[in-house]
């Protein structure tokens, strides 16, 4: 393999595309598919993705720290990657393949069973992949530079997942659509796991023990306010991923075929606007960038509400994207320099347990979203395909634009609950 491309952001960012594809389709189809295309009750479906929540906050931390104490010739982080690359394949296929003709006790009992086998190897693949960041790429100019690469893939695979899966489903089944992605996340996760090259002395030394190493992250100040401000921002990535089927149909009142079009007009802009953030992140501080991402993404939701056709919706969708694009960017530069004054005062490089326990608090979101969409249907009188109600319309027009607006809102003040003083080396702080 060629030396360029061993630990290149570009080989690396290739594992991004190969966990996103899977994972947009999964969280852009999984709720529609089980409640609006099977039936499944709007109430069992907020229940087993609130067990499926519990389930994660139980192994997130866990796999975090053992892969920090993971030691073996091929580092840290390589050897969980390869080995849960199968497992995700079966993990991801079971969500999407059903027996027929289940009762709705059937079918919910299958939809938790899969969610949690689904989660528990996602997991273990994000935190591992993810831990991989701030140790291969130190400073924020590269971080900047190989986020910005990393936000690319990631578009270019929401992309092709948001045109796809639609048309997959279409022609064939939405089995066959997680059998066709589930081979095409195995073959890119594999290309970039094998570029990857771990740093050797980052092993050296013993590890914290597993109460030591939960206590000292869980006094980080700057890390809780950090990922409790990304878990509402992130809430909204999730949310408007999930309504944008139901969307389209009752306010847009589109045909499933027409999705895939406005899911592009939110990703096709992204992956150029991606670039627009870099220069800005290099010239303000970490932080600054972050903050004033979360403003933009805020205001980026309202045209959303005004929606009507595909024009008006293709529009409000390329405004969301300016906004994405800078949240997607900005926090991996952050959480990097909180990582980093942690290795200064522990001795220890403890990506792991924080991507997890990072990973775990962002993720929380899907109970926050799961919850608006609970309240919100019940409000509005939609229970399920079979019973939408009288007003679906405003149910999915408020799902998409004020609680996303509200939710960005608590992210931004949420940011200035900490001042972000990163200490250096030589005992003095450096403010944002």
């Amino acid at each position: 393999m060629k030396r360029s491309w061993i630990n290149s952001p570009y080989s690396y960012s290739l594992g991004m595309f190969a966990m996103m594809v899977p994972s947009q389709a999964f969280s852009t189809f999984y709720s529609y598919y089980y409640v609006e295309k099977l039936g499944l009750g709007i109430g069992l479906a907020t229940l087993a993705r609130t067990l499926f929540l519990i389930w994660d906050a139980v192994n997130n931390p866990l796999f975090g720290y053992w892969s920090d104490s993971t030691k073996s010739r091929y580092g840290r982080r390589r050897p969980w990657i390869f080995g849960t690359i199968p497992l995700f394949m079966i993990a991801l296929v079971l969500v999407f393949s059903p027996p027929s003709a289940m009762s709705q006790q059937g079918l919910f009992t299958w939809f938790l069973l899969s969610l949690l086998a689904f989660e528990a190897v996602a997991t273990v693949l994000w935190v591992n992949y993810g831990a991989l960041f701030p140790e291969l790429y130190r400073g924020n100019r590269i971080r900047a530079k190989a986020s910005a690469i990393q936000q690319s893939y990631q578009m270019a695979a929401l992309l092709l997942a948001s045109v796809l899966a639609p048309l997959l489903v279409s022609w064939y089944s939405f089995s066959w659509m997680a059998i066709i992605f589930a081979l095409l996340f195995a073959l890119c996760m594999l290309l970039s796991t094998l570029a990857v090259r771990e740093q050797e002395h980052q092993h050296e030394g013993e590890s914290l023990k597993l109460g030591e190493a939960f206590r000292v992250t869980l006094k980080n100040k700057k890390f809780w306010i950090f990922n409790l401000s990304n878990s509402f921002a992130q809430t909204v990535n999730g949310l408007i991923s999930s309504i944008i089927p139901f969307y389209a149909k009752y306010v847009l009142h589109l045909s499933e075929e027409a999705v895939s079009i406005l899911l592009a007009s939110v990703f096709v802009s992204v992956i150029p606007l991606v670039f627009v953030w870099y220069p800005i992140i290099r010239r303000l501080q970490e932080v600054s960038a972050w903050r004033l991402s979360l403003a933009v993404y805020g205001l980026s939701v309202v045209p959303l509400w005004f929606g009507h056709d595909l024009i008006s919706g293709i529009i409000a969708g390329i405004c969301v994207g300016f906004g994405l694009a800078g949240f997607l960017v900005t926090p991996p530069v952050l959480n990097g320099s909180i990582i980093d004054e942690d290795a200064m005062l522990t001795g220890q490089r403890r990506e792991g347990i924080y991507t997890a326990v990072g990973g775990f608090i962002t993720r929380s979101s899907g109970l926050i979203s799961a919850l608006a969409f609970f309240v919100v249907g019940m409000l509005f009188g939609y229970v399920s395909g079979d019973e939408p109600g009288p007003y679906p319309e405003w149910t999915f027009r408020i799902l998409m634009s004020v609680v996303p607006f509200c939710l960005l809102l608590i992210s931004f003040l949420l940011s200035y609950a900490d001042r972000f003083r990163f200490q250096k080396p030589d005992g003095g702080e450096r403010l944002p």
